[in-house]
């Protein structure tokens, strides 16, 4: 072959052949030509062995294919492609691994059909015994008057697969695909790549210094993708425990992080020292050797997170060079795997806020549903949004949903303790608008220069709305700060956001200070409330109306008949926007209220025979409702208690209110009074000051409930 360089006017086969030229040594196969060619007279490719090559890496070769992707001539004699078996006449595809066939065919019948080169791919190649080569390929069209394909295949040196590996591997926050891309970039060293990790740094835990008989490692990845014989120990699989402890020994010499090199089986089965360990570790039964590198995280002292291993054939053994190639990749990105140990921990513990705060059951006067969807599949940006329904002592429920600014940890925190503070303000009888007041205060004190900014988050213009059902009147309170207005849908069909009155979100202090409003609507039995976060409507190709639109009729085509959960999920999956850019929040309500046979209520004008006519009224009812009498007497002496103390310290119209639910009863008393019932220290020979006592003695539970004219007194006796 000439290896003088090409003229201008090569074709691209002639540039491959030059270069091949420069490549190979005088006397090893030349690169392939045309078929009748001079370099080629038989049209067959060179199959004859070859000299050993000389001190110069060799690193190119060449295949051509015909119009049916079939091997016509290759020349893979340098050492680098031993065992790429390309026989004439056989598919070029089956030198690809399965997964990539699709894709390599595409990109060859696309050359054949345009004639333009594809150049420079990086692409890896199965060899006759599973194992697999990185090269980068070019795909050429053949030179006139052949037809059909020139493959140029360059192995990729070492240095240059060093680096790409290095920019590649951290591209991901998840712990598996990071270890994944480290353990396909050593593939380029061996034939086989695993990577175990501490099993505390797989759950996102703290890797700290340990007995070395309570190490665990866990095989996160491995490579290449393939049947492996039985008892090996695969991916997501623990390692045996002497499995672990003989690896962390043997990287662990004179106490520093070291790498070992194992040169053959023989050696590697006198150091397991059993056939269930070798069955474990060594992927194949032809003789191979092992190079164990420590994932170390520098330190003092440094901490080992776990070991990467490299498995290649005897014959082929592990140069010095070779290692410390090794040892500066896994150096070099050991800090990539514990960014995504880090992540995951956060991650987790994320997740585990946002399962404590998913509603529970609704009860019996209530149903609800929620769905709940981050941003990335591998939930990577959990934690601003949260929503979360509950019961409240005196029989009404509470529905909940916000969005906190932000995503990660800090948000997550943040969401936490907004909704463990809503939901305490609303147990404890406080109205929608009073309980945003104390959560934008709330988010002003998280925010200032200390805590908030100066640690580089904030969370000022948050968002909540918070919605209060009434199963008895069926009416719903209703206030927001800044969030989208809620979707009701009413037991005819029709639907419609709810026109609420702006508000800015909590914490805005560079906004007008405007009290929060309350919103109240009754929803009767049947009716269907929706509330979301932005993340489900808002699109950037359509209007946000539109969004809320879209919503609106999904919502309303919700049969009273079909289940709730599954519902909710359909609606999400209709709505979401194609491409998902925030983390995506639904909670459906649907309202059933209690029945009219189980409740009563009474309005009483504020006398001193009040008492005395509430007492006949409750009796007359707890007959007919077949009440036990020691139930009804414990209900009459409250009753009377209650009316006693609002009309005592009160005054103005008092309303009794009496609710049948399952095991108990609800006795309610409401009043235009604005103290506070608190129980005190009655002396001896005092005349009053016991309701309270009598009430806290009477009841499992009691307390009050503000309201915009005035308060309501709850108590709950089991019947």
């Amino acid at each position: 072959m000439d290896s003088t360089p090409p003229s201008s006017s090569s074709s691209p086969f002639d540039l491959v052949s030059s270069a091949l030229g420069r490549y190979i040594p005088r006397g090893q196969a030349a690169a392939p030509g045309p078929a009748g060619s001079p370099s080629d007279p038989a049209g067959a490719p060179p199959e004859q062995d070859v000299p050993a090559a000389g001190p110069q890496e060799q690193i190119l070769g060449a295949v051509n294919l015909d119009r049916e992707l079939r091997v016509t001539h290759r020349n893979l004699e340098a050492p680098v492609f031993a065992g790429l078996d390309a026989p004439t006449g056989s598919p070029f595809v089956d030198l690809l691994p399965q997964g990539d066939v699709p894709t390599v065919t595409r990109r060859l019948r696309q050359v054949l059909e345009t004639g333009e080169a594809h150049v420079a791919r990086v692409q890896r190649l199965r060899r006759a015994d599973g194992s697999e080569l990185v090269v980068s390929m070019s795909i050429l069209p053949a030179a006139a008057p052949q037809e059909g394909l020139t493959v140029s295949l360059i192995a990729m040196a070492r240095r240059l697969h060093l680096y790409a590996a290095e920019t590649a591997i951290g591209t991901s926050l998840d712990i598996g695909e990071t270890a994944q891309s480290l353990a396909e970039s050593l593939l380029a060293w061996g034939d086989v790549a695993a990577i175990d990790l501490d099993f505390a740094v797989w759950t996102g835990e703290g890797v700290t210094e340990r007995a070395q008989d309570r190490i665990r490692l866990r095989r996160a990845a491995l490579v290449p993708d393939r049947a492996w014989p039985e008892g090996y120990v695969t991916l997501g699989d623990d390692l045996p425990g002497e499995a672990s402890r003989l690896l962390a020994q043997a990287i662990r010499r004179a106490d520093t992080p070291q790498s070992i090199v194992i040169p053959d089986r023989a050696a590697i089965e006198r150091v397991l020292g059993s056939p269930r360990l070798v069955r474990a570790l060594v992927p194949s039964d032809r003789s191979a050797g092992v190079a164990c590198v420590p994932l170390v995280l520098e330190g003092d002292p440094p901490v080992v997170l776990g070991v990467a291993e490299v498995w290649r054939r005897a014959d082929r053994p592990f140069a010095d060079s070779e290692l410390l190639d090794l040892e500066e990749l896994v150096a070099r990105t050991s800090h990539h795997v514990d960014l995504a140990r880090q992540h995951q921990r956060e991650h987790t513990q994320v997740l585990a806020l946002q399962r404590r705060l998913l509603p529970r059951s609704g009860g019996g006067t209530i149903q609800t549903a929620s769905v709940y969807q981050p941003t990335t599949p591998d939930s990577a940006g959990v934690g601003g949004d949260w929503v979360n329904s509950f019961p409240l002592p005196d029989g009404r429920t509470a529905l909940v949903v916000g969005d906190v600014v932000g995503h990660g940890l800090g948000a997550a925190a943040t969401m936490g303790q907004l909704s463990m503070e809503a939901r305490a303000l609303l147990s404890a009888g406080l109205a929608p608008d009073e309980v945003l007041e104390h959560l934008d205060e709330t988010v002003t004190l998280l925010d200032d220069a200390e805590t908030g900014l100066a640690a580089g988050y904030s969370a000022l213009g948050s968002t909540c709305c918070i919605a209060v059902y009434d199963p008895v009147s069926h009416r719903v309170a209703l206030s927001s700060a800044g969030h989208l207005p809620p979707i009701l849908v009413s037991p005819d069909g029709r639907a419609g956001p709810l026109a609420l009155r702006p508000h800015p979100g909590l914490g805005a202090e560079f906004a007008l200070r405007e009290p929060f409003g309350v919103h109240t609507f009754v929803a009767p039995p049947g009716s269907l409330l929706a509330l979301y976060t932005d993340g489900l409507v808002e699109d950037p190709a359509v209007p946000i109306d539109e969004g809320i639109g879209r919503l609106s009729d999904a919502v309303a085509s919700v049969h009273p008949w079909d289940p709730l959960q599954q519902a909710a999920r359909r609606v999400v999956s209709e709505v979401m926007p194609a491409r998902q850019r925030d983390d995506v929040t639904l909670l459906l309500a649907r309202m059933i209220g209690y029945r009219k046979e189980d409740t009563a209520t009474w309005r009483l004008p504020a006398r001193d025979d009040a008492a005395v006519r509430a007492r006949e009224l409750v009796s007359a009812l707890l007959r007919q409702w077949r009440t036990r009498d020691g139930t009804r007497d414990s209900v009459l002496l409250l009753v009377s208690e209650l009316v006693t103390n609002a009309v005592r310290h009160a005054g103005g119209p008092i309303t009794v209110r009496l609710i049948r639910d399952g095991p108990g009863l609800l006795c309610e008393v409401g009043d235009t009074g604005n103290g506070r019932p608190r129980l005190g220290r009655a002396g001896l020979l005092d005349d009053g000051g016991r309701g309270l006592h009598v009430v806290h003695r009477l009841t499992t539970r009691w307390g009050v409930r503000w309201t915009e004219t005035g308060k309501v007194v709850w108590a709950e006796v089991v019947r």
